[in-house]
C-alpha cells in the first residue's frame, strides 16, 4: 500500500458430533430446520408498565457508546442464502450478482450498522433508536414474523417501544440492547446462546433474555454464544462452552454414552468470575481489580480489555487468536503478556473468526492468528506495518477480511476467496496486504462492519465531498 503520512444446574442437552479442529463455516451454516417450537422459554416478560418506568442509562454512558451517524453502504455477497455455502441445495433461490463495489443501500440515515464474522445477517439502527433487521432467517435471528429471508431492512416487531442502542450478531441468532439495559435475544438457541432459559431450538421473536443482574451496556456474539457487559465491568456469557469460550473454567463436555458426546449448555448468563495471568511454567496467579470496559467476540474466542487497559482473550485457541505465542485452548480469561507494559496499554479490540486485532494506547495496529484460510498465522501480536501512522477510526473483521476507516480513506485485505466484501472492484476482489479503495478516498466514514461475506459503512453525507461521491455511487435496489 502507499505510504501515508504520519499523523498524530443439569440443562437440557442436544446431540452434538465430535469437536470441531477448524472453523469451517460451510458445514456448521446447514439450515436444518427444526419444526419443534418451544416458545415457553422461562424468559422474565417485561410489560409496557415496567418498561415506562424503567431508569435510563447515564447520559454519559449513552453518549460515550453513541457513534457518529451516516447513510448506509453496502458490498459483497446479498444471497443471503448462500453465504457459507459452495452450493444451493434447496434450489428456487433467487441469485442476485455479489456487489464488488459499495453500493448506496436505502436513502436513510441510521444511528448504528452491525453484523458478525459467522453472520449472513445484519441489523441497522436508525435514528430514532429503532431496531431493523435484514439478511437470512432460517433461524428467526432477524425476529421477523416468517422464516424467510427479509432483503430490505425491516422493523423489529416488538420492539417498537424501547429505544435500541446497540446489538450483536452471531451465527444464527442476534441480541438487541436497549437504553435501560435490558437485553432481547431471537433466533437458534439450541446451545442456549439466546440466554432465555432453555435450549428450545429457537426463540422465533424478540425475547427478555433471563437476567435480572446490574443494566447492561455492550452486547456481543460469537458463532453460537453470547458476552454481555454490565454497568459494573463484569461479563456474563451464556450458549455453548466446547472451546472455554465462555470463560468458566469448563469446556462443558460430557459422554451420553461410550461414543455419544454432548455439553452442558449455559442457558442463562453466567458472570465471569476469575481472571488469570500464566507464567511460562504454567504457574497460574489470579489477576485482581478487574472492571472490563469493552470486548470483542470472534466465532469460538473473545478479547476484553479492563479499565486499566490490560487485555485478557479466552476460547478456542487454533492458530494464535489469542496471542499467547501457543495454541492451547483457554478456559479461563488469560492476560496477554505482550500488551502488559506502560506504553502497551490496548484500547481498542476486534475479533474476526479466527485472529484478533488491537489497537494499543500508541496507536500501532496489532494482528495475532490468522486472517487467511492457509499460510502462516502470528502466534503471538505483531504490528501491522502498513498501517503505520494512520490515524484508525473504526475497525470491522469477517471471516478472513478486514475494512478499517483512516482518516479520510477505507482500507481494505482479505485473502482469496473473497466475495467482494472489499469493495475494490471486480477485476481487484481480494488483497493479501491492507489496500486503499480509491473508489473512496477523501469520504468520512463513521462506521464499518462486516458480515461473514458482505460489509457495511455509514458515511456522513453532512460533509460537501463526501455526499458529492455518494451520490455517484450506483444504488442497489431490491425490487
Amino acid at each position: 500500500m502507499a505510504s501515508k503520512r504520519k499523523s498524530e444446574p443439569v440443562k437440557k442437552t442436544a446431540k452434538r458430533g465430535k469437536k470441531k479442529t477448524e472453523d469451517s463455516f460451510d458445514s456448521d451454516l446447514s439450515d436444518e430446520f427444526h419444526d419443534d417450537i418451544n416458545e415457553s422459554n422461562g424468559s422474565a416478560p417485561v410489560t409496557f408498565d415496567e418498561r415506562a418506568v424503567l431508569p435510563k442509562l447515564p447520559d454519559e454512558l449513552l453518549a460515550s457508546r453513541d457513534r457518529e451517524p451516516g447513510r448506509l453502504l453496502i458490498a459483497g455477497m446479498v444471497t443471503w442464502d448462500l453465504v457459507g455455502k459452495k452450493t444451493d441445495t434447496k434450489g428456487g433461490i433467487k441469485i442476485r450478482p455479489n456487489l464488488y463495489y459499495f453500493n448506496r443501500f436505502t436513502e436513510d440515515k441510521y444511528r448504528l450498522a452491525v453484523s458478525g464474522s459467522t453472520s449472513a445477517h445484519s441489523v441497522l439502527i436508525s435514528m430514532d433508536r429503532k431496531a431493523l433487521t435484514f439478511g437470512r432467517n432460517t433461524f428467526g435471528q432477524l425476529g421477523q414474523p416468517e422464516l424467510r429471508t427479509y432483503e430490505k431492512p425491516t422493523p423489529v416487531p416488538g420492539l417498537e417501544g424501547f429505544d435500541i442502542i446497540d446489538a450483536a450478531c452471531g451465527r444464527n441468532h442476534t441480541l438487541f440492547l436497549t437504553d435501560t439495559g435490558l437485553v432481547f435475544a431471537t433466533g437458534d438457541n439450541k446451545s442456549g446462546q439466546c440466554g432465555v432459559g432453555s435450549t428450545s431450538p429457537m426463540v422465533p421473536k424478540a425475547t427478555r433474555i433471563n437476567y435480572n443482574g446490574p443494566p447492561i451496556i455492550k452486547v456481543g456474539c460469537g458463532a453460537e454464544f453470547s458476552v454481555i457487559l454490565d454497568i459494573k465491568g463484569n461479563l456474563h456469557t451464556f450458549g455453548l462452552p466446547e472451546y472455554g469460550q465462555l470463560g468458566h473454567n469448563t469446556d462443558g463436555k460430557y459422554f451420553i454414552t461410550s461414543s455419544k458426546m454432548s455439553f452442558h449448555f449455559e442457558t442463562s448468563p453466567k458472570r465471569v468470575p476469575l481472571y488469570i495471568e500464566k507464567a511460562k511454567d504454567g504457574h497460574v496467579t489470579p489477576v485482581d481489580d478487574v472492571q472490563i470496559v469493552d470486548f470483542s467476540c470472534g466465532a469460538n474466542h473473545s478479547v476484553a480489555i479492563d479499565s486499566k487497559k490490560r487485555c485478557f482473550s479466552w476460547g478456542f485457541g487454533g492458530v494464535g487468536r489469542l496471542g499467547h505465542a501457543e495454541q492451547k485452548d483457554e478456559m479461563v480469561p488469560r492476560l496477554i503478556k505482550f500488551f502488559d507494559s506502560s506504553n502497551r496499554g490496548v484500547r481498542r479490540v476486534f475479533c474476526g473468526s479466527s485472529f484478533t486485532l488491537a489497537i494499543p494506547d500508541a496507536g500501532q495496529l496489532f494482528l495475532f492468528g490468522q486472517n487467511k484460510k492457509t499460510g502462516e498465522a502470528n502466534m503471538y501480536p505483531k504490528p501491522v506495518q502498513d498501517l503505520a501512522g494512520w490515524n484508525i477510526t473504526h475497525v470491522a473483521c469477517g471471516f478472513t477480511s478486514t475494512v478499517i476507516s483512516a482518516d479520510d480513506s477505507l482500507i481494505v485485505w482479505g485473502a482469496s476467496p473473497t466475495y467482494g466484501e472489499l469493495g475494490l472492484g471486480d477485476l481487484t476482489k481480494s488483497s493479501s496486504q491492507p489496500k486503499e479503495v480509491t473508489k473512496m478516498a477523501e469520504m468520512k466514514i463513521p462506521q464499518v462492519a462486516m458480515g461473514y461475506s458482505h460489509s457495511l459503512l455509514l458515511v456522513n453525507t453532512d460533509d460537501e465531498k463526501t455526499k458529492e461521491k455518494y451520490d455517484k455511487l450506483n444504488e442497489f435496489i431490491v425490487d
